[in-house]
């Protein structure tokens, strides 16, 4: 009789999963669908929180350019419940070892299941400047990404408000993509000489003075509003967020090994997006901030590959030691 082991063996208890994908976004649904073709019982717990929801399109993306979002998403989930994948609509309240060498992941509605493996892909949140206005027109004409949105607002008028720690890199970045860029200094720091000179050689106007609020008319981004009353005419603003919260609560519970950025906080993952827990990988904008959906479809990729070779030689090296499999 063959030793060959596959995942649907009626070992696996009903709600005891090979993998659970914590997240729902390009990264998750990539490493789920690998995880589904190489036969794994997946299940993917999905928040439904994406970072780029407020846009109305995405770009960058080969074949997909200019698809919305929400369209990407629905794609995805329907190609992975062709391979068996199981999505779930929730949240995961937490994660803890099962003592079996996987784990319980806790929902917040009061159920649990167990896995095997982990892939968490719960991205990160942005925090905006506190500057009227800013928060609602985010993903419209309040930007944060050229390579993302550049094409589509190219030669208007750009406004930047400076990132409190790096001032003039995001100015700098967008006047590849118009010649009337406005930087306004707003709270940051000073910007040095040699950043004073790089803006002048871009052609960007620096205005100093805090920023107050966005002028809107009739639903649309007209100007950008100073503390001492001065409007300057603007139709696009970039920002750049202050910080960026990485939703990162069950990487953290389990004990991850994290490393600071200039933006924040980030779980520390190799090159397939192994962390430092044992049994746990991470993929996407929890892993850092400049991971768009190319890049986060890409790890998902390796995250699932990673994780389905080692199951596979691991539960090989079970039969072949004669220990039950995990």
């Amino acid at each position: 009789m063959s030793t060959k082991l596959r995942s649907t063996d009626m070992t696996l208890t009903k709600e005891r999963y090979d993998v659970v994908v914590v997240g729902g976004g390009a990264a998750g649904l990539s490493a789920a669908l690998i995880l589904g073709r190489s036969r794994r019982r997946t299940l993917v717990v999905d928040a439904g929180e994406p970072r780029n929801a407020p846009a109305a399109h995405m770009h960058g993306v080969l074949s997909r350019d200019g698809m919305s979002p929400a369209a990407y998403l629905e794609a995805g989930r329907r190609e992975i419940a062709a391979y068996g994948v199981e999505w779930r609509a929730g949240r995961v309240a937490g994660a803890e070892p099962d003592g079996r060498g996987g784990f319980t992941v806790s929902l917040a509605d009061g159920t649990a299941v167990g896995a095997r493996r982990l892939v968490v892909t719960t991205g990160l949140v942005d925090e905006l400047p506190e500057v009227d206005g800013v928060a609602e027109r985010w993903g419209r004409d309040v930007l944060h990404c050229p390579y993302c949105h550049g094409w589509e607002v190219r030669d208007r008028a750009f406004g930047v408000i400076a990132h409190p720690r790096m001032p003039a890199h995001q100015a700098l970045t967008v006047s590849n993509w118009s010649e009337d860029v406005t930087l306004f200094v707003h709270t940051a720091d000073e910007i040095t000489a040699h950043d004073a000179a790089l803006l002048d050689a871009a052609g960007v106007e620096v205005v100093t003075g805090e920023v107050t609020g966005l002028v809107v008319e009739d639903d649309r981004l007209t100007g950008v509003r100073l503390a001492d009353g001065r409007v300057v005419a603007r139709s696009v603003v970039f920002v750049g967020a202050e910080r960026l919260a990485a939703r990162d609560g069950v990487l953290r519970q389990l004990g991850a090994a994290l490393r600071e950025t200039p933006f924040g906080e980030f779980v520390t993952v190799d090159e397939t997006g192994r962390t430092s827990v044992p049994g746990v990988w991470a993929a996407g904008n929890v892993t850092g901030p400049q991971e768009q959906v190319v890049n986060a479809v890409g790890q998902g990729y390796r995250a699932g590959v990673a994780i389905n070779s080692e199951l596979l030689l691991g539960d090989l090296e079970d039969v072949v030691a004669g220990r039950p499999r995990g």
